[in-house]
């Protein structure tokens, strides 16, 4: 099957979204922004009765030209995926009416991070996507416009911004200690493991489809502990140790990672934040106190992430990569309160971060925009969250932004229809203010 080609007139296309969202046809919302700032023009681009959505924020949604946005379908909610579960896996064309087009299935797949379905950075027309093949997973890679396929024998969490490699924890075993994050229906062999020196973070050659584990779970917990939280902390023998969130840095010289591990016995799991090379060396611990939450980098050797430090306990910091004396700056320290999944708006420098919050009490969620160079914090909106939506399937609202920096797309439910695909434009936010 051969797709319309995805390589569009961007302008053309942004002034018919524009104009769309503008009239706020069905399924649009708005809010306040601030006092004397509505909220931006609110979309939902996809429909019942099966559910839509993306998952995480670190991923390329839309292709290049801001013309084809990803999603996954399923037809249930509020309950754990099982091994007999399949998603939908498709793309919304915003230039025809929102149509959704099918591209494949999965089965390897969870509700907060989906099926690390992306498009391919420096590609116009490839997407990735993880699956299940028999007793393993495998990454499903697509030509949209000739329908050409591929399999690569290992899944991908992350990718080099040069898509030639990419990085993956172990999702059976992210799946026992975070369901919600991991797979279902390839058992993890060294469960009953604290931490397995067979297994940690592969780096897998997109091309050969070779892999090599560069990072085992004993390696990285036989580091020892420090930072504040960690004091009193279980010995690493009598903990279970995982890894979760990789990130590849913009020019792919390292890529950042967390560290997790809890008591075999129970309670809260502790956290560090580490950076390395592709290869698993040079190994720097860029948070050591306990927490660190969602992340992005802001350029190669910078990391904003909520975490805690002494000085003002859990905010937002940017962190320095290899920087021994650990000084860390605060963001947002008035704006930028709650725990929230953050970027950076492309094509705006360093300006802009999108952000959102967790349900507030009323089970409200709040994206917005933070402008870094007046501390300007703008509404995108207030999205119900029935209560219904909690634990491992929840339905949060990472914002995900088209590459020129001027739509921003979440998941929320949508009524009856359960979770959805919103379409928010912050072209009238970001122009206003002179970006």
């Amino acid at each position: 099957m051969r797709l319309d080609s995805p390589r569009t007139d961007r302008r053309d296309f942004l002034k018919t979204a524009g104009a769309s969202a503008a009239a706020a046809l069905a399924g649009t919302r708005r809010g306040v922004a601030a006092a004397e700032s509505p909220a931006p023009p609110v979309r939902v681009v996809t429909k019942g009765p099966r559910h839509h959505w993306f998952g995480y924020y670190d991923k390329l949604q839309f292709d290049p030209a801001g013309r084809f946005l990803l999603g996954m379908a399923v037809d249930f909610e509020h309950r754990t995926p099982r091994p007999d579960d399949v998603i939908e896996i498709g793309m919304v064309d915003l230039q025809d009416g929102d149509r959704w087009i099918k591209l494949g299935n999965s089965r390897a797949w969870c509700w907060q991070q989906g099926c690390m379905l992306q498009w391919l950075p420096g590609s116009t027309s490839e997407v990735m996507w993880n699956d299940r093949d028999g007793d393993r997973y495998v990454c499903r890679i697509l030509d949209v416009d000739s329908g050409a396929s591929r399999t690569v024998p290992e899944p991908v969490y992350a990718l080099a911004p040069d898509a030639a490699w990419g990085v993956a924890p172990d999702f059976s075993r992210i799946q026992i200690f975070r369901p919600g994050y991991g797979y279902v229906g390839v058992p993890d062999r060294f469960a009953d493991v604290g931490a397995p020196e067979e297994t940690g973070i592969r780096r897998i050659d997109l091309k050969t489809g070779q892999a090599e584990l560069i990072l085992t779970h004993r390696q990285i917990a036989e580091i020892p502990y420090d930072g504040q939280i960690q004091k009193g902390a279980e010995p690493p023998e009598r903990c279970s140790h995982w890894f979760n969130h990789l990130l590849v840095a913009p020019d792919g010289s390292r890529f950042v990672f967390l560290h997790r591990w809890k008591p075999k016995s129970g309670g809260r799991h502790l956290t560090r934040m580490i950076t390395c090379k592709p290869d698993g060396s040079d190994l720097f611990i860029l948070n050591p106190t306990g927490m660190t939450s969602h992340f992005i980098w802001r350029d190669p050797e910078h990391v904003l992430a909520f975490a805690f430090q002494e000085s003002h306990g859990n905010r937002f910091y940017l962190f320095k990569d290899k920087d021994e004396t650990r000084e860390v700056e605060v963001v947002g320290p008035e704006a930028m309160t709650q725990d929230g999944h953050c970027t950076y708006l492309p094509a705006h420098g360093d300006r802009w971060i999108v952000n959102d919050t967790y349900p507030d009490r009323d089970r409200l969620q709040h994206p917005f925009l933070f402008d870094v160079r007046t501390g300007v914090k703008r509404s995108l909106g207030d999205f119900p969250s029935p209560s219904v939506y909690a634990g491992e399937w929840r339905v949060d609202t990472p914002p995900r932004s088209s590459r020129d920096g001027r739509l921003v797309c979440i998941d929320s439910p949508a009524g009856d229809a359960g979770r959805q695909l919103h379409l928010i434009d912050v072209s009238g936010i970001v122009d206003e203010s002179g970006s």
